[in-house]
């Protein structure tokens, strides 16, 4: 087993898992308890418990991810767990230790819902960041995604959260608390996607002409890219043509297309979103140590079934 952790790269993962689990727990402690209503997943089942029993929200979470872990671990990869298990101690510390020592927000239900969708979702976005997670659903939407990999991690997400905020609505006996559980879901998952893919989202450009060579000197002059080119064959007419296929940013693209056009008129442009570019002049390949962990865990298998 390999968490590709060296000392440098265990400090500079723990810094990351500290400040995201500030983030997290920020909201999910100061804003989300005190407006009385739960998000999605362990975290909105933790302050359901809390409710009823009183015991920290920390604790509670860590309790729950326990047989998680334990049904979870060979699927989602021993790397993975060891990372998430970290993590987890850490987010529980400043749930438990650090922020019941400060006030907590007492103000409008709604802007709690808000500020605690965008602090966790901050929060989680920066833990995933370096391979790691808080648990909980990430572990039971992966295993159940291996097992059957036609289902939508999406809706799978989609789904557990549901039931944990209708639960609430249930428990808090008001319809205004599942109202505010899926305006947090919402806001965590958007500011997660826009911090994970926002910054890397690139454009694509797909360009079917006859002058190629020069459309591509053209687009590497403009805007520094380069981009790949192919033969194609229009199906259509049997026409044998160039096919560049150019990644650049978005607020390149339009730079691109006008590369294109002025030299071919005629040229085909398809443009489409990239959620995200690994590689040479984009986002650094994941470091050892940090793939992954469906990733992982296939390569765990492969492993053990090696003879």
């Amino acid at each position: 087993m390999k968490l590709g952790w060296t000392p440098r790269t265990f400090l500079v993962d723990t810094l990351y898992y500290i400040g995201g689990s500030v983030l997290y727990a920020l909201g999910l402690y100061t804003f989300a308890l005190s407006a009385q209503f739960a998000p999605g997943g362990v975290s909105g089942i933790s302050i359901i418990l809390n409710h009823y029993t009183g015991w920290p929200i920390g604790v509670l979470s860590l309790l729950l991810n326990v047989p998680l872990v334990i049904i979870c671990v060979r699927v989602i990869g021993i790397p993975f767990t060891v990372r998430s298990i970290w993590t987890m101690l850490i987010s529980a510390f400043f749930l438990d230790i650090i922020f019941p020592r400060f006030p907590t927000y007492q103000g409008n239900p709604l802007l709690a819902a808000m500020f605690t969708g965008v602090l966790m979702g901050a929060g989680l976005a920066v833990i995933y960041m370096r391979g790691s997670s808080t648990g909980g659903a990430d572990f039971i939407t992966m295993s159940i995604k291996k097992k059957h990999p036609h289902f939508s991690m999406g809706q799978l997400n989609l789904a557990l959260d549901a039931v944990v905020i209708l639960a609430g609505g249930l428990v808090f006996g008001a319809v205004d608390a599942v109202l505010y559980g899926i305006v947090a879901t919402f806001a965590a998952t958007l500011m997660m996607d826009r911090l994970l893919y926002g910054a890397g989202s690139s454009k694509m450009a797909i360009i079917i002409t006859s002058h190629g060579a020069a459309i591509a000197q053209a687009i590497s002059d403009v805007v520094g890219r380069g981009a790949t080119q192919m033969k194609a064959t229009g199906t259509y007419t049997g026409e044998h043509r160039d096919m560049l296929l150019c990644v650049c940013a978005k607020n390149e693209i339009y730079k691109v297309r006008r590369a294109a056009r002025a030299i071919d008129p005629d040229s085909l442009i398809m443009i489409s979103e990239v959620s995200e570019v690994l590689g040479e002049g984009f986002t650094p390949h994941p470091l050892p140590g940090h793939e992954d962990p469906a990733h992982e865990a296939r390569k765990d298998k492969e492993r053990k079934t090696k003879p």
